[in-house]
């Protein structure tokens, strides 16, 4: 990271940030139990989302100004435009596709949803295999009345976990992907995935099949009238995903310098094409068509997940720039002290920034020690043990789906349960009674077998 990036900041620079959290944390309690509060109310217009997260951003703002100093602004902006990007692109082009059906709603078939949308999300990224699956999975779900666990389960696996085979699958890795990581060195994660994905849908068969036996008779006799068998509409847009994955793979920054593009406005080219390919996808599948509506398509899940995040995006970077200077003192040397260590903050932080800050600390410690650790041929240009890199992509992948706010799918899957009408759990709700106590045991296997 250039000097230029960094500023000396001290710890009370971070109290935006966390205002934030806690603004989003608390309005999305107050929305989720007390609907008909004003509060709630407020919580409820995407603007407002917009307008909260910019006036928690104006102090920031305000020390990049006292500082002059306005690199790490440009520096996460650019990041936030190839972030939301990205899922921009996965959102349109997947809302044009539709998986028309309703299938029965068993245990076994909603285990096999998040299956293969846990394998789907690395092909098209954990935001294009929600948006393709999230729909089919509440139709299939929506004659049950004991479905509130479906949608985090969902998030959980194939927002999450299930995406860190490839760098499409996740935003951090699609960053790390972007700063020298081989594409297909993220397929060397391929036996943790299955370990973690494995133990997750374990949990998951139980939990529904417990929850399966608590429905009544008439919702089980309407599940099973409603079956028709799924029937894929609106096939070209998988064209469109193909051209958006071809981006990532072949406009990198090094072929960017080739062309001369490394500056000014051509350096988004890869930014360009993908928003190229999601309005080819409004010609083939316009608004109006039938498969968007049948998808509900809008456009306040992405908006939504636009507007926190610019707030995200800004108010945390007093926060990376502290871990920047400080990280390599914090005494995190070990693969399992970087896998909790960027997993936590990517909790909070949101993933993707999270990643490069801790590849930034992975490349520090390594300098300070080089005997201490082993580098590999295809690393060696990034200066990182593979040990460790293993850990950052594990634990900023995984750990993204503890909150709403660890990844940006998360909300997005949300939205649209909300919008199906499934009662979601608020902000601390999800934290307490889904992520802990489900997520951190299969983190702690994954760090006894393979990150000791």
């Amino acid at each position: 990271m250039s000097e230029e990036h960094v500023l000396h900041l001290s710890l009370w620079s971070i109290t935006p940030f966390a205002g934030l959290l806690l603004t989003i944390g608390l309005m999305s309690f107050i929305a989720t139990n007390f609907p008909h509060n004003k509060l709630g109310e407020l919580w409820e217009s995407n603007t407002n989302k917009l307008i909260i997260g910019l006036l928690w951003s104006l102090p920031v703002l305000y020390l990049l100004y006292a500082a002059t100093q306005w690199g790490p602004l440009w520096h996460s902006l650019h990041d936030y435009f190839s972030f939301i990007t990205l899922l921009f692109a996965l959102f349109v082009i997947s809302g044009g596709i539709y998986l028309k059906g309703d299938l029965k709603a068993t245990p076994l078939v909603n285990t096999s949803f998040l299956a293969i949308g846990s394998v789907l999300a690395n092909f098209i990224g954990t935001t294009g295999a929600s948006v393709v699956l999230i729909r089919p999975f509440l139709r299939t779900n929506s004659q049950r009345k004991n479905v509130s666990h479906l949608p985090v389960f969902f998030i959980f696996s194939v927002s999450n976990i299930g995406g860190c085979l490839l760098p499409i699958g996740d935003p951090p890795l699609f960053l790390g992907y972007l700063k020298g990581v081989p594409f297909f060195w993220t397929l060397n994660l391929f036996v943790e995935w299955v370990v973690a994905i494995g133990l997750l849908l374990i949990v998951f068969f139980v939990w529904d099949t417990l929850q399966y036996r608590k429905e009544s008779e008439a919702s089980l006799t309407q599940d099973k009238q409603a079956f028709t068998s799924l029937k894929l509409m609106g096939g070209i847009n998988i064209l469109w995903l193909v051209g958006v994955l071809l981006a990532v793979i072949f406009i990198t920054p090094n072929q960017l310098a080739q062309w001369g593009l490394a500056e000014g406005y051509g350096k988004f080219l890869r930014e360009y094409l993908m928003l190229f390919m999601a309005g080819m996808s409004f010609l083939t599948s316009p608004l109006t068509c039938e498969i968007r509506r049948e998808n509900n398509f809008t456009f306040a899940p992405i908006l939504e997940v636009a507007y926190l995040f610019m707030g995200i995006f800004i108010t945390m970077i007093p926060a990376l720039e502290i871990l920047k200077i400080n990280g390599a003192a914090l005494g995190v040397t070990q693969p399992w002290h970087f896998f909790w260590a960027s997993g936590t903050l990517s909790a909070v932080l949101d993933n993707a920034p999270t990643y490069l800050t801790f590849l930034s600390v992975a490349q520090g410690v390594t300098a300070a020690n080089p005997t201490a650790y082993s580098i590999p041929a295809e690393l060696a240009h990034l200066g990182v043990p593979a040990s460790l890199l293993t850990a950052i992509s594990l634990g900023s992948v995984f750990m993204g789906a503890m909150t709403y706010i660890g990844n940006g799918p998360n909300f997005m899957v949300k939205a649209i349960a909300d919008e199906w009408g499934y009662k979601m759990p608020d902000f601390f709700t999800y934290i307490v009674k889904y992520s802990i106590p489900v997520l951190i045991p299969i983190f702690v296997v994954i760090t006894l077998l393979f990150l000791k």
